[in-house]
Order: structure tokens, then sequence, then C-alpha cells
């Protein structure tokens, strides 16, 4: 008899509901976050389980990889997919735990990619770095802020990166806004020391491999960038489709359309959040450096506003990168941007 299971996580506890073919429940527990007490709550299942269903929450990494090494069947769930009854009356962490097991059964669960644990160390590591680079970038914007609001004065990047202490002290009448400014300033600086320490750890462990070597062809993506869409991507094979992978870096907006009418929106949020900031980033370098693509890029600024013109050059970008990958072919911009 086949049995099918469901781990409905949490911080401190998970509940535990195993179904067998007709969808009955045959056991449920909440347990501890312990893996002795869980693998011997299991133990008996083990031969009949099917697969465990695990929740793609923020802790999910000790359990899946504890289960893979207990050589159970493990998949991980995509939480922003699942849908349950919107006419359900009640639920608990017991529903939950039982939902996950029924998808399982039916063969509907919306399933999670589990990156290999061997590497998946080096790519947190990269995740990191584009956290950091993200409040470096918050920083110098509120430092271009304060010079704007008391004196009018839009300063360029370049300029904030090379302001001392001292010349911000000249610079504003208020000594507290000086303050203020030097407090964004240093801790920019601080934050590109450890980025360009992550970077140099990041590059002697890994590689671009032989598959991802085309990636740095694409105008607009160097060494870094092409790491960071290489151990987000993984195995480009698991893509079926160009826009299976464009949707998956959030390349496309969600919407839901009836008789050629937009009803709604969809989740946006679905898909990779990391690859989404690789291919914006992207797309911020590719229009200074190619001029097909600048060109494209100002088309379509012509017709929008700047935010929408430079995830239309991201969302070309990931398809071409998609064909890079699964061709083995160079990056051609004016087939990309025609």
């Amino acid at each position: 008899m086949k049995l099918y299971g469901g781990i409905d996580l949490h911080s401190n506890n998970s509940v535990f509901s195993i179904k067998d073919g007709t969808g009955d429940v045959m056991a449920r527990r909440k347990l501890p976050n312990d893996l002795t007490q869980i693998f011997h709550f299991l133990e008996p299942y083990k031969k009949q389980l099917t697969g465990l269903v695990v929740e793609s929450t923020f802790n999910w990494y000790w359990l899946v990889d504890a289960l893979n090494e207990a050589k159970f069947e493990v998949h991980l769930a995509n939480t922003a997919a699942i849908q349950q009854y919107s006419g359900l009356k009640y639920a608990d962490d017991n529903s939950d735990a039982d939902w996950l097991a029924e998808m399982l059964r039916l063969g509907v669960l919306p399933e999670g990619y589990i990156y290999p644990k061997e590497q998946r160390t080096v790519r947190d590591l990269m995740r990191k770095r584009m956290q950091l680079v993200q409040q470096a970038t918050q920083n110098l914007l509120s430092i271009q802020g304060l010079y704007m609001r008391h004196l009018s004065y839009k300063m360029s990047n370049n300029k904030i990166k090379q302001l001392t202490p001292e010349e911000i002290m000249t610079h504003f009448s208020s000594t507290n806004t000086a303050q203020a400014t030097i407090c964004n300033l240093t801790v920019m600086q601080c934050l590109k020391v450890q980025i360009k320490l992550l970077e140099k750890v990041v590059l002697t462990q890994v590689k671009l491999t032989a598959d991802f070597q085309q990636l740095i062809s694409i105008d607009g993506i160097g060494n870094i960038l092409a790491l960071t869409i290489m151990l987000e991507t993984g195995d480009i094979q698991r893509f079926n489709k160009v826009g299976n992978y464009a949707s998956y870096c959030r390349c496309i907006s969600g919407a839901r359309y009836s008789n050629c009418k937009k009803k709604g929106k969809t989740n946006s949020k679905n898909g990779n959040k990391y690859l989404a900031w690789a291919f914006v980033e992207a797309a911020n370098f590719a229009i200074r450096y190619n001029k097909t693509v600048k060109s494209y890029y100002q088309r379509k600024l012509a017709k929008t506003n700047q935010t929408v013109a430079i995830k239309t050059v991201a969302h070309k970008l990931a398809r071409a990168c998609f064909y890079v990958l699964r061709d083995k072919v160079p990056f051609n911009a004016e087939k990309a941007f025609c």
C-alpha cells in the first residue's frame, strides 16, 4: 500500500500527516523539531512512503537534508503556488499537513527546486552579497537625497563614492545634517569592503562551468553576475520553454485574462527574486555598453517610465540567457533586441 506524507513545518515544531491511497489519514502527530523523534515517528511507514512533502519555508534546509540522507523521497512544496479550497471554513496546522499529503497523492503538488546541498552554501554567500549591494545602494541614495533636500544639488554616484567626511562637513551649514550624511557614507564604505571580501571568497570556491561560460558573452553580465545566474538557475534543462525560465526570473507580470479582457492579477512573487535582481542589474549595465540594447531601451522609455523600460530589457536578457545556455551559442544582441 502506498502512503503519502505532508509536513507543516514551523520554527519550533512540525505537524506530520500520513495518508493512504484513498486519502484517509492513517497517522498524524505534532512533534518538536527534533530529528530523533521525527525519525522514530516515520520509521514504521518508511518502506511504504511514496514521498514526504515539506513546505518551502525559511528554515527547511535542516529537515530536507536530514530526510534525504535518511533515504526518504522528499518533495519541496512551493508555498506561493499552493491553493486550498477558498470555501474552507476552518483550517489549522493539521489540515495544512493533510493538504500537503493530499496534493502529493493527487499528483497536483506545485514543487520547488531542491538545490544540491554541496553548492547551496556558495549560492547563499552570493545571496548575502546581493543583500549587501542593496544596502550599499540604499545608503548612496540616502546621501543623494540629503544633498537634494538641503542643497538642491543632485550629486552623481561617482562623486558620492569619492566624498570624505571632511568635505561633507564643509558642504552643510548644519552639523547634524553633515553627521547624518557621514554616517551613510561610513556604512556604505564598510559594505563595499565586505562585498569585495565575499566576491573574493566565492571566486576561490566556484568557477563558471562549461555550460555557463557563454553567459559572459551577454553584454551587461560579468563574472559575478554570471556566477549569480549560474548558482540560482541550476540545470537549465529543468525549464521546458523560454517562457518558463523568464517567468521563474520574475520577468513576466502576473495577470488573469478572460474573453481577451484583463480580470485581475496573479501571484507576481512566484519565481526567484535573486534572478530578478540579477537581470535588472544586467539590464542597467547593458544599456551603457551595448548600442543595440541602449536603442531598444530608449524606444521603450519613450512610451513608458524608466522602471518598466529597464524591466523590459531585463526580460529580453533573461530570454537571451535561456537560449545561450540551452543551445550553447554566443549572445546576439541584434537577434535578442530586434
